[in-house]
C-alpha cells in the first residue's frame, strides 16, 4: 500500500521524459489475434532505455497474452531487465518476478510506464522499489515486473493479478535474453500491494501455471483483512487508501450491491476517481471519513462490502513453494493481526514458511529494514540450499 511518505518521496524523482501514456501508446493496444495465442505467449517486444535505474542492464517491454478472472484473453505488459554480464553462478541465470505495488485504477499508474520515464505521480511506488530491483540485478539475477492489474487497472482483483504475474514469467522465459532459460530458477517478491499479487500468483500457480515451479517466495507488509485495513486508515492521513478500496470494489464489481451504498457525494467521487492512481487518493482524501460518502452507516462493515473483500482475501490455498513472509508488529497501514491470521491458515494447510513479526516501526521502515532477509532467502533458494519443512517464526 502506498503511504503519504511515498508521495513526498516523489519530489526527489528526476524530471521525466516525454513518453506517451499507455492509453495513447499503440504498443499497449491489444493484438487483433490475441485469443489465438496461449497464455504467456509473447505478442510484441521493444527495447527501452531504463529510467531512474542507471545500471549496465538491457531492458525490454513485452506484451503477452494473459487471462482475466472470467477467462477472457487480455493483453499483459511486463518489463524484463537482464544484466549485461554473464551469470557466474551455478546453472542458468535466476529470474525474479518482482511485483511493484500498483495500488491504482488507471493505466498511467503502471510500472512499465514509470520504468520507461512516464511523468506521473502514479509512478512513485515504482521509483521507490527500484533500489530492491537494482540489488537483484547487481546479484546477476534477471527481473521481470508485470503491470499485473491489467489494461483496465483492476486493483483488488487477486485472480487477475496472479494470472498476470504468472504469464509475465512465461513471457520472460519465452523472450529468453542473456542467460534466461527453461532451467532458470524462479523466485517472486513483493511488498504491500506487490505482496498481494505475489501471493495470489503463488496460490493459483499449481492449477493455472503448473509449468512454473517457484524456488522461493518472499512477501512483506502483506494485505490481509481488507476491511480492518480500511477501517484502520479511515479518518487519518492515509484515508485515501480506504477510499481506494471502496472505489475498486465499485469498479470491479458493479453488481455487488456496493454502488447502491454510496450517497451522491460518493457517486461523484467514484466517477471523478475512476482512473486515479494511488497517490492521487492519498493526497485528495487526507483525514477523510468514508462514511461521509455513503448512504449507510459503517459502509466498510456492510455485508456487501465484506462479501466483495472476502473474495479477494489471501489464504484460500497455501502456496507449495517455500516462503519468507514478514510484517511489522506496528504497521500503520496494514494491521498485523491479518498477517498473523494468514500465517495460521497457510501453516494449517501444510505450507513451508519462515516468518518474521518485525519490531521495526511501521510499514515503510519495515519495507527497507527487512529487505535483506527477503533477498538472502531468495539467494539461498536460487543456490539450491534446502529449506526446512514446516512453519518457523520469530
Amino acid at each position: 500500500m502506498l503511504s503519504i511518505l511515498a508521495v513526498v518521496a516523489f519530489g526527489f524523482v528526476p524530471v521525466a521524459r516525454a513518453v506517451p501514456t499507455p492509453d495513447q501508446d499503440p504498443f499497449y493496444a491489444a493484438s487483433v489475434d490475441l485469443g489465438a495465442h496461449p497464455a504467456g505467449a509473447v505478442l510484441r517486444t521493444r527495447s527501452i532505455a531504463l529510467y531512474g535505474l542507471p545500471l549496465p542492464v538491457s531492458a525490454w517491454q513485452v506484451q503477452y497474452r494473459t487471462n482475466d478472472a472470467n477467462d477472457w484473453p487480455i493483453p499483459g505488459m511486463a518489463t524484463v531487465l537482464v544484466p549485461n554480464w554473464p551469470w557466474f553462478g551455478p546453472g542458468q541465470r535466476p529470474l525474479l518476478s518482482y511485483q511493484i505495488a500498483e495500488d491504482s485504477l488507471g493505466a498511467r499508474c503502471a510500472p512499465s510506464y514509470a520504468l520507461r520515464g512516464g511523468g506521473d505521480l502514479g509512478g512513485v511506488n515504482t521509483y521507490i522499489d527500484t533500489p530492491f530491483i537494482a540489488e537483484a540485478l547487481w546479484r546477476g539475477w534477471a527481473v521481470v515486473t508485470s503491470d499485473y492489474e491489467g489494461p483496465d487497472a483492476r486493483f483488488l482483483d487477486g485472480v487477475d493479478s496472479g494470472r498476470a504475474v504468472l504469464d509475465g514469467i512465461r513471457a520472460a522465459r519465452a523472450l529468453a535474453p542473456n542467460g534466461i532459460g527453461p532451467a532458470s530458477p524462479i523466485g517472486a517478491w513483493g511488498y504491500s500491494g506487490g505482496a498481494f499479487a505475489t501471493l495470489w500468483a503463488a496460490q493459483i500457480q499449481p492449477e493455472y501455471a503448473p509449468d512454473i515451479q517457484f524456488a522461493g517466495i518472499t512477501a512483506g507488509g502483506v494485505p490481509a483483512d481488507w476491511p480492518a485495513m480500511a477501517h484502520g486508515v479511515d479518518g487519518t492521513v492515509q484515508a485515501g487508501l480506504a477510499m481506494l478500496v471502496l472505489a475498486a470494489i465499485v469498479k470491479n464489481e458493479p453488481d455487488s450491491g456496493v454502488p447502491e451504498l454510496l450517497n451522491e457525494r460518493g457517486r461523484t467521487a467514484v466517477a471523478e476517481d475512476a482512473t486515479a492512481c494511488g497517490p492521487d487518493f492519498v493526497i485528495k482524501y487526507v483525514n477523510a471519513h468514508v462514511d461521509d460518502f455513503a448512504a449507510v452507516p459503517d459502509v466498510l462493515g456492510h455485508p456487501d462490502v465484506r462479501a466483495a473483500t472476502d473474495r479477494q482475501e489471501l489464504g484460500g490455498a497455501a502456496p507449495v513453494a517455500p516462503m519468507y513472509l514478514y510484517h511489522s508488529t506496528t504497521d500503520d497501514v496494514i494491521p498485523v493481526a491479518g498477517f498473523t491470521d494468514l500465517l495460521a491458515r497457510y501453516c494449517a494447510q501444510g505450507a513451508d514458511i519462515s516468518s518474521v513479526h518485525s519490531a521495526l516501526p511501521g510499514h515503510n521502515v519495515t519495507a527497507v529494514g527487512e529487505a535483506a532477509g527477503a533477498m538472502s532467502f531468495l539467494a539461498d533458494r536460487f543456490a539450491g540450499v534446502p529449506v526446512a519443512s514446516g512453519c518457523y517464526g520469530r
